[in-house]
């Protein structure tokens, strides 16, 4: 017996009923390694591809609201003497346009107003600071939102 090491050792054996073995917890052969740390990189890239796909996404939801929000600003833009002269709803493109930039700078936004005949079109961008992408390179992920509006033509019939 006293060729076997000393308990503590990390190579003692225990006598398993069918023969000696190595205590698992006590080898240290390294060959796991390895496989631990493609395990360990592939489950931190899911992470990150969750995380900060459902942060971007959120982030995508929020900037199509601001879009539609200044489109419907710039929509109410309609041109009054057009309106009070013929009873019809027609935009005024500058003033349309200026109203959706304005009610883009109040709530932070960054983004393009265009206006075409009676459509007011909001593009709004923005960039999302990724958390755990970052490990692999992608530090910022930009989404964009996009909304149209039109003036509402409010015609009630009285019955």
């Amino acid at each position: 017996m006293s060729d076997l090491p000393r308990p503590g050792h990390p190579t003692h054996r225990v006598h398993s009923g069918q023969g000696w073995r190595r205590l698992w917890w006590k080898a240290d052969d390294g060959g796991v390694s390895a496989f631990v740390l493609v395990l360990t990189t592939g489950l931190l890239a899911l992470a990150g591809l969750t995380l900060d796909g459902g942060l971007a996404l959120a982030a995508k939801i929020t900037a199509s609201a601001h879009a539609e929000s200044a489109a419907r600003a710039g929509a109410s833009a309609i041109d009054l003497a057009v309106y009070r002269a013929h009873g019809t709803r027609q935009l005024d493109p500058a003033k349309a346009a200026t109203d959706a930039r304005r009610h883009l700078a109040a709530i932070g936004a960054r983004g393009s107003v265009t206006v075409t005949g009676n459509t007011v079109t909001v593009t709004v961008a923005a960039t999302h600071t990724a958390l755990l992408l970052g490990l692999i390179g992608i530090s910022q992920l930009t989404v964009h939102g996009t909304g149209n509006a039109q003036p509402h033509d409010d015609e009630r019939t009285s019955s």
